[in-house]
């Protein structure tokens, strides 16, 4: 198989993992990538998404489109967050399918292992216990896609493959201050702080909850060389081995954006799921030893990209329900 040479279509592409994936397949010479925006493509349709597949034809697919959030969006948007996922990748599986597509990787989530389960979190645990509540929906959405490509694999031998990414951040997330992931979303609280001399930032649990956190640019280069290596029916886990409590991490970012202030924390606010460590050990068997960024240098990276795209953060910012479908 050669990727490289072969139609690349990237579902998602101005989302986190989506402008990762096009940004890695460039600089190591991929020909032809295939992009739509939102307003060309709506990947919620059909009717639209089968039309796309049947003129454009493409080799290979990477379905990073997703509504993605954090906990303050799952809870506030319990519906839109199963209804929209489910949409995308329904449409985009059975048409990749249909159309002739040779391999097809869907993304799916760390969130949708049981909130309970052990550590570190080996993929055998899916489906053993129940879920965290505060983003069941969208983990419902991501199994049943999951299954949905194993499932054309079985009956169809269509080969659609697994990664289960872990928590990510990066160049081109979404910073609003409310709906975002924790990485992005503390980046933007502290800027914003440090700028307003705010003597104090309080944040959602207790500090406790250990977080894993991969760079999105390492996950797009693990992503690429699974697309060229693997071919399984079973899923894997994408991470960095590394973990950081939310009090770490807050700490870490106040200090690469600058601010100097005290950091509470609001034991009243949710926690989310207390640890959540990837077993990435099957990845590891498969692609070998790879050279990870530090928490340190990827958040650094990341605050420039933040400070560097005002426009587009103002744009997120009033935008409480953002689809990293193309939009």
């Amino acid at each position: 198989m050669n990727l490289l040479h072969g139609r690349i279509y990237v579902a998602g592409h101005r989302g986190l993992v989506g402008s990762a994936i096009v940004r890695y397949l460039a600089s190591v010479g991929a020909h032809d990538v295939i992009v739509r925006t939102h307003d060309e493509l709506d990947l919620s349709c059909q009717a639209s998404v089968d039309n796309f597949f049947a003129f454009e034809r493409p080799d290979y697919v990477f379905l990073a489109a997703a509504k993605v959030g954090g906990i303050h969006a799952n809870s506030t948007y319990p519906a839109e967050f199963i209804r929209d996922n489910l949409a995308i990748q329904t449409n985009v599986v059975h048409s990749a399918w249909k159309h002739g597509v040779r391999k097809l990787l869907f993304l799916g989530s760390s969130c949708i292992y049981p909130r309970d389960c052990p550590q570190p979190i080996k993929e055998d645990y899916l489906l053993t216990g129940p879920l965290e509540p505060t983003n069941e929906p969208y983990a419902i959405a991501k199994i049943a896609g999951l299954r949905m490509c194993q499932a054309y694999r079985l009956e169809h031998g269509f080969n659609a493959i697994v990664a289960m990414p872990t928590n990510l951040y990066g160049p081109g997330d979404n910073y609003h201050p409310e709906n975002a992931h924790v990485v992005p979303a503390l980046i933007r609280r502290f800027h914003e702080s440090k700028l307003s001399d705010s003597q104090e930032i309080a944040i959602w649990g207790n500090g406790t909850p250990m977080r894993e956190f991969m760079y999105v640019d390492d996950l797009a280069k693990a992503l690429v060389l699974l697309m060229e290596r693997y071919s399984g029916m079973e899923i894997v886990n994408v991470g960095s081995g590394h973990e950081v409590s939310i009090a770490e991490l807050a700490s870490t970012i106040a200090t690469v954006a600058g601010y100097a202030g005290k950091i509470t924390f609001d034991s009243s606010k949710p926690n989310g799921t207390p640890r959540k460590l990837l077993d990435s050990g099957r990845m590891r068997s498969l692609l070998g030893p790879m050279d990870m960024t530090s928490l340190e240098n990827g958040l650094m990276k990341t605050y420039a990209d933040y400070l560097g795209n005002t426009a587009k953060r103002d744009v997120d910012a009033g935008n409480a329900n953002t689809v990293d479908d193309g939009a």
